[in-house]
This record gives structure tokens, C-alpha cells and sequence, in this order.
């Protein structure tokens, strides 16, 4: 029997091989379902009947008063806010920034304003506004075709169930709104079997750093996070931890 040591040193090896792409050379990608010739799943979660879609302001129309230089070089984690809030129209730019369509090619698949592995987009984007004007406090989703919102649920201690989620940071509680990213495995499964779980979390930093660049242009900050209790977060989006799980978290705010 290998020691607890050699055990260790096993599990630590094999945590480090999901950082590599040695995965590549053991995946049979004859057998995934797109080469088995089963469709592609949708770009976005189903919209349950009779939920209202709150449609979102013409990102464009945004105000963004900094260069992509001044975005770049002053971008930092901002993990202090201040209690004004932020606009719909702000929300509108930073929901487009981060998962807005450019271009529908099919049922299945999309050109966004970020990259992802076989342009597969396995993310979803919900938000727990809580200083939106004109938002009601509580947990939405965003829909990337539609560009508009829908509400998931209310939450009355909306702050304090955030903040405990994660895992006791204060800061995401105590902003604008939080911007909490799920991803569905199975979209990128469906292209790329067992070696979708690297580019999955590739996908999520391309997103957050679009966030972190597009919140410099409104006079807001934001911060990564990826320390959360699993459990509560999911349950807070009502998602079923399996199929669909929370993977990134970033709280945003006027600095």
C-alpha cells in the first residue's frame, strides 16, 4: 500500500496535469457527440413561459470615458465601493462586454465580443443586483440573444446571502451588483469530450478580464473572485451543481 506521503505527491501530480493538454493525445474525438452527429445544445439556457424579459438599454449608448490604453494600465482589484449606484444602461455595457453576441451563425452556435474554445461559449452570466437603479434587489439572468434580463428569484437578505456564499468577503455583498458566471460542461463536452475542462476555465478569465477593463471605462472596479462555498452559491442561482455550477464570481461598484 503506497504511503499517505506517495499519495499525496500522486494527487498533487494529477491536479497539475489539469493545467497541461496531455489530454489531447488519450481523447478519441470521433466519439464525442458533435462527430457522432448529434446537435449542438442551445446557445443560452431555456426562458421559462410567462417570465417577463427585461430589455436592456442599447450598450452603445453607454458613456465610456477612458481609452482601451487608460482601461489597460489602470486596471487593478478594486475590492472598495462607494454606495452610488449604477446605471441600467452601465449594466446594459458590462453584460454586453462580457457575454454580448456580435453575430448568430445557428441554433448552437455564436460569435461573442469574447473568445472561446470552438467558439462553444459553455458560460452563463447572472447577476445579484443590489444598487441597480431601476432594478428590483434580487437575482437575474442575462440573455445574450435577446440582450435583456430575466428574474430568477428574490432574495430579501440578498447582501448577507452573497457575502456568506462567499465564504464571508464582504465586498460581494457590498457593491452594485455581483456578476456570478455558471458554466454548463456539456456545451463544451459536446465538441471536445474530456478535454473541455482546461478551456472552460480559460473561457471564464477571458470574460472576468473583460469585465475588469469595461468597468474601468465607467468609473466602477471590480474583483475576481474564486474562493466561494460551492454549495450555497448554487443554491443561491438555483442551479443544480451538476449540469450547471457556479465557477467565478466578481463584485462590481463605483470607486
Amino acid at each position: 500500500m503506497p504511503s499517505l506521503k506517495t499519495l499525496g505527491c500522486y494527487l498533487e501530480f494529477m491536479n497539475r496535469d489539469l493545467l497541461k493538454d496531455d489530454v489531447r493525445k488519450s481523447t478519441d474525438f470521433s466519439k464525442t457527440d458533435q462527430n457522432q452527429g448529434v446537435p449542438p445544445p442551445p446557445i443560452q439556457k431555456p426562458i421559462p413561459e410567462e417570465v417577463e424579459i427585461i430589455k436592456l438599454p442599447d450598450p452603445e449608448s453607454c458613456d465610456v470615458d477612458i481609452s482601451l490604453v487608460g482601461s489597460i494600465s489602470q486596471r487593478r482589484s478594486r475590492r472598495s465601493f462607494s454606495e452610488e449606484d449604477i446605471s441600467m444602461g452601465e449594466l446594459s455595457f458590462l453584460l454586453w462586454a462580457t457575454q454580448g453576441i456580435r453575430r448568430r451563425i445557428d441554433h448552437g452556435h455564436a460569435y461573442r465580443v469574447v473568445p472561446s474554445a470552438g467558439c462553444r461559449h459553455a458560460l452563463e452570466t447572472y447577476v445579484a443586483a443590489v444598487r441597480v437603479d431601476g432594478l428590483e434587489r434580487a437575482i437575474y439572468r442575462y440573455l445574450p440573444l435577446e440582450h435583456g434580463l430575466i428574474k430568477v428569484r428574490e432574495q430579501p437578505d440578498l447582501v448577507s446571502t452573497v457575502t456568506r456564499a462567499a465564504l464571508g468577503q464582504r465586498f460581494a455583498g457590498d457593491c452594485a451588483a455581483t456578476f456570478i458566471w455558471t458554466a454548463i460542461p456539456y456545451r463544451m463536452e459536446w465538441r471536445y469530450g474530456d478535454a473541455s475542462y482546461k478551456v472552460i476555465a480559460l473561457d471564464a478569465g477571458h470574460v472576468c478580464q473583460n469585465l475588469y477593463l469595461a468597468c474601468e471605462g465607467i468609473g466602477c472596479g471590480t474583483c475576481a473572485i474564486a474562493a466561494y462555498d460551492q454549495d450555497l452559491m448554487d443554491e443561491l442561482l438555483g442551479v443544480d451543481g451538476e449540469e450547471e455550477f457556479t465557477i467565478y464570481v466578481s463584485p462590481v461598484g463605483k470607486v
